[in-house]
């Protein structure tokens, strides 16, 4: 959520910020400053009219006193009266409004986020590793069926499509995965490790900034009569991970705090049919590492540089070349100021397939979900929060299985995996 006062102080650079990312989000701007000065002139005029109640109840008290008549300032008073009630009204529905377009309005790009329209103009910022020199490689479903270690035929008995069940040395690969993961971002990297509910309340959803937007993408139970007992399966643990500080007050001395967690990720994908749909590419349901970090504001672009290196530390150790490249303001998502995303090569797709979104939200989280810390002076701030995959588990398979494929169909497992594997193939 944007600050209300920096849309006040500096709405043309706000309107502009946004007209960078594309879209008429910024043409919202005019009527939150409409609301804004139809909420602040109600509180104005109603602290007006309690000041007048006040001297004119005293006023009553005298008369009385004196046995004087006062229904007349009586009258007065219940005009007054009916008066604040009028404009406790105007302002609770002007500041309604205004808080339904602030949860609306995406997040300003970081001045120094690449301008561009879409995918197109996201500029490659640096590359790890070769190309494997494959002759015909083959794609991780054919390689996997021959293997006989995923079914997406029995997932579709069991769930319909886009799942899959893993099977034997495939399950086992699954699970060495997240174990190697986690090992490397709670050891090497220091983050602490949390196991948390995988369905979270429509609050943790609205201040990690997933809905209003992007209620049809998710999976929900039923609201029951007041609607707000709804509880969403999380599509990321970004959800319930930066949630567990929602409505906290942090010291300084607390932070950073640095976070990883592995939970499967529910999503419809609501609109995707035909985009990278074969095999496991691209599913309702996946297991991913996640990162979060929640810092003080001078140190969140520090921090995003330091984030991603952590993801991308994984890649490396596994061997896997990718590349890492920064998201202009078309493509940037509606919660982040400022995006990496890790691209790894899938040869049996001829492709890089994006395995982590690493993102820096400056205060735009933390100032929906009321996370704030008290500065070395005493002073109420709001947080700084980040995230980023460590990685998703499907697509990190899918290019360990095609960047290591053999001649004989076999997989090698890269030489960090293989004391959590306990093989060093697959076949």
């Amino acid at each position: 959520m944007l600050d209300i006062r920096e849309i006040r102080d500096h709405a043309d650079t706000v309107r502009e910020r946004l007209k960078a990312r594309g879209g008429n989000h910024w043409t919202l701007i005019d009527e939150v400053l409409a609301c804004d000065e139809s909420r602040r002139k109600a509180e104005t005029e109603k602290q007006l009219l309690q000041s007048e109640r006040k001297t004119t109840s005293k006023q009553i008290g005298m008369l009385k006193g004196k046995g004087e008549d006062t229904s007349a300032i009586e009258a007065e008073v219940r005009a007054i009266n009916d008066k604040i009630d009028s404009l406790d009204v105007a302002s609770e529905v002007a500041g309604h409004r205004q808080s339904e377009l602030l949860m609306e309005i995406p997040n300003l790009p970081h001045a120094a986020c690449p301008v561009g329209r879409d995918e197109a103009a996201n500029p490659v910022v640096r590359t790890w590793g070769n190309q494997p020199d494959l002759a015909a490689p083959k794609d991780h479903l054919v390689l996997a069926e021959a293997l006989g270690i995923i079914s997406l035929e029995d997932a579709t008995r069991i769930a319909g499509s886009g799942f899959a069940v893993y099977r034997g040395q495939g399950a086992r690969l699954e699970r060495a995965l997240i174990s190697f993961l986690l090992d490397l971002q709670s050891g090497e990297n220091g983050y602490e490790e949390v196991n948390v509910p995988h369905v979270v309340l429509r609050e943790c959803m609205e201040g990690t900034g997933q809905l209003p937007k992007f209620e049809d993408d998710m999976y929900g139970t039923d609201a029951g009569e007041d609607g707000r007992n709804q509880l969403f399966l999380a599509p990321t643990a970004e959800v319930p991970v930066t949630n567990l500080y929602r409505d906290t007050l942090l010291h300084e001395s607390d932070l950073p705090k640095k976070l990883v967690a592995c939970t499967p990720c529910f999503r419809r994908e609501a609109g995707s049919a035909g985009r990278d749909n074969r095999g496991i590419i691209r599913m309702h349901q996946f297991d991913k590492v996640e990162l979060v970090q929640i810092v003080h504001p001078d140190q969140g672009l520090e921090t995003l540089e330091a984030l991603t290196g952590h993801a991308e530390s994984a890649l490396r150790k596994l061997g896997l070349h990718y590349r890492t490249i920064e998201l202009c303001t078309g493509d940037l998502g509606a919660n982040s100021a400022k995006t990496y995303d890790i691209e790894v090569w899938a040869p049996g797709q001829g492709k890089y397939l994006e395995v982590s979104s690493c993102s820096w939200f400056g205060d735009f989280q933390a100032r929906r979900m009321k996370l704030r810390f008290k500065d070395h002076e005493g002073k109420n701030r709001f947080c700084h929060t980040l995230n980023g995959s460590g990685t998703a588990l499907p697509r990190l398979y899918v290019a360990l299985m095609e960047q290591n494929q053999q001649p004989d169909g076999s997989i090698k497992i890269p030489e960090a995996l293989v004391p959590y594997f306990g093989a060093s193939e697959i076949r």
